[in-house]
């Protein structure tokens, strides 16, 4: 559903996806080094900008200085947002009349905590996705559970499930807290929903039961996602749609280490080897990383060589409500057969 908000440059998700561990400077490890595959490249399609609008689910109602303010089914919260670099265009008494507001560490693995200057509010409070209900939560992290911009991602997938006409299996890694899940479950595939947390899995196991979606068939795997998706491999597990949002540094549950330029490569050919003989998508979406949308659009194509399809690669971006400007929270690649 990512799971996982507009990102500050060169940051990592927090750690309910995974938390800082390796150095950049440290080696890479065999997974960076696989040879190149022959073939045809794929066709290509960029920039490629996927916008969400503002809706009665959420709506980014305006943004700068470093911040932005945006509205949450019933609530209005304000938080850190480092692209922002341009000035508010509402005037401070609207930032002033919300609901809760972040502060502390503004880094994106820095601890904080939300001040509510109305009234004191519970860590969670009932949201809704295009139907779907979900439960927000107020993290230490600045997070609220849902990263609204993949909206674009989830009715592209959904769209994909239900022209498909036959029985889709999804995977999901580093899944978060499952909305894409569920929206790939309401469609009609069979989803498997993997993430290296265990909260995170409670959470999105929660929103099953909230979005009244206990009947679909949904995995809920708590493992390291580059050890699943080689272990799937072995035992020929195939899959339709393959979602993959990675942080940029993670741990898993025991302990893997994930450095995303050193192991994206061998992420990507895992999501290939992974696929079913008549295919329909594997979509990559990266947040904060020295990178743009190039490199990964370069990978993606690489990586599907000789497999026909089209790459299409860009930005996901959010609509501002008060002046019409967007703010872009992250880059993606998506390989659409």
């Amino acid at each position: 559903m990512r799971p996982k908000p507009s990102k500050a440059p060169e940051t990592s998700r927090p750690p309910a996806r995974g938390e800082a561990v390796r150095a950049p400077s440290e080696p890479a490890d065999s997974h960076s080094r696989l040879p190149r595959r022959q073939g045809d490249l794929p066709g290509e399609r960029l920039p490629v900008i996927l916008e969400v609008a503002p809706n009665h689910d959420y709506a980014l109602i305006d943004s700068g200085d470093g911040r932005k303010l945006e509205q949450y089914g019933p609530y209005r919260i304000v938080r850190p947002e480092g692209q922002a670099l341009w000035r508010p265009a509402l005037p401070p008494r609207e930032w002033e009349r919300v609901d809760a507001i972040f502060t502390g560490d503004t880094d994106e693995e820095g601890m904080g905590r939300w001040r509510f200057p109305r009234e004191p509010l519970g860590e969670t409070w009932p949201m809704r996705h295009d139907g779907i209900d979900y439960l927000g939560r107020f993290t230490s992290f600045r997070h609220v559970g849902v990263f609204p911009e993949q909206a674009s991602h989830w009715d592209f997938m959904a769209r994909l499930i239900e022209q498909a006409r036959r029985p889709v299996k999804v995977l999901n890694l580093f899944g978060y807290t499952g909305l894409a899940s569920l929206v790939a479950a309401r469609a009609g595939a069979e989803v498997t929903h993997v993430d290296a947390s265990k909260k995170a899995i409670g959470w999105a196991r929660e929103n099953q039961a909230v979005a009244r979606l206990n009947d679909r068939p949904i995995r809920w795997i708590c493992e390291d996602a580059m050890k699943f998706a080689e272990r799937e491999e072995r035992r020929g597990s195939r899959y339709d749609i393959v979602l993959f949002d990675p942080p940029a540094y993670g741990r898993g549950p025991k302990g893997e280490v994930w450095q995303l330029f050193e192991d994206l490569p061998a992420m990507a050919e895992l999501c290939r080897a992974i696929l079913t003989p008549r295919p329909l998508a594997v979509v990559l979406t990266a947040y904060s990383i020295r990178a743009s949308f190039f490199a990964i659009h370069t990978l993606m194509r690489d990586t599907f060589a000789g497999m026909g399809g089209t790459v299409e690669s860009g930005e996901l971006i959010i609509r501002e409500k008060a002046a019409g400007r967007a703010l872009s929270t992250s880059l993606f690649s998506r390989w659409v057969a």
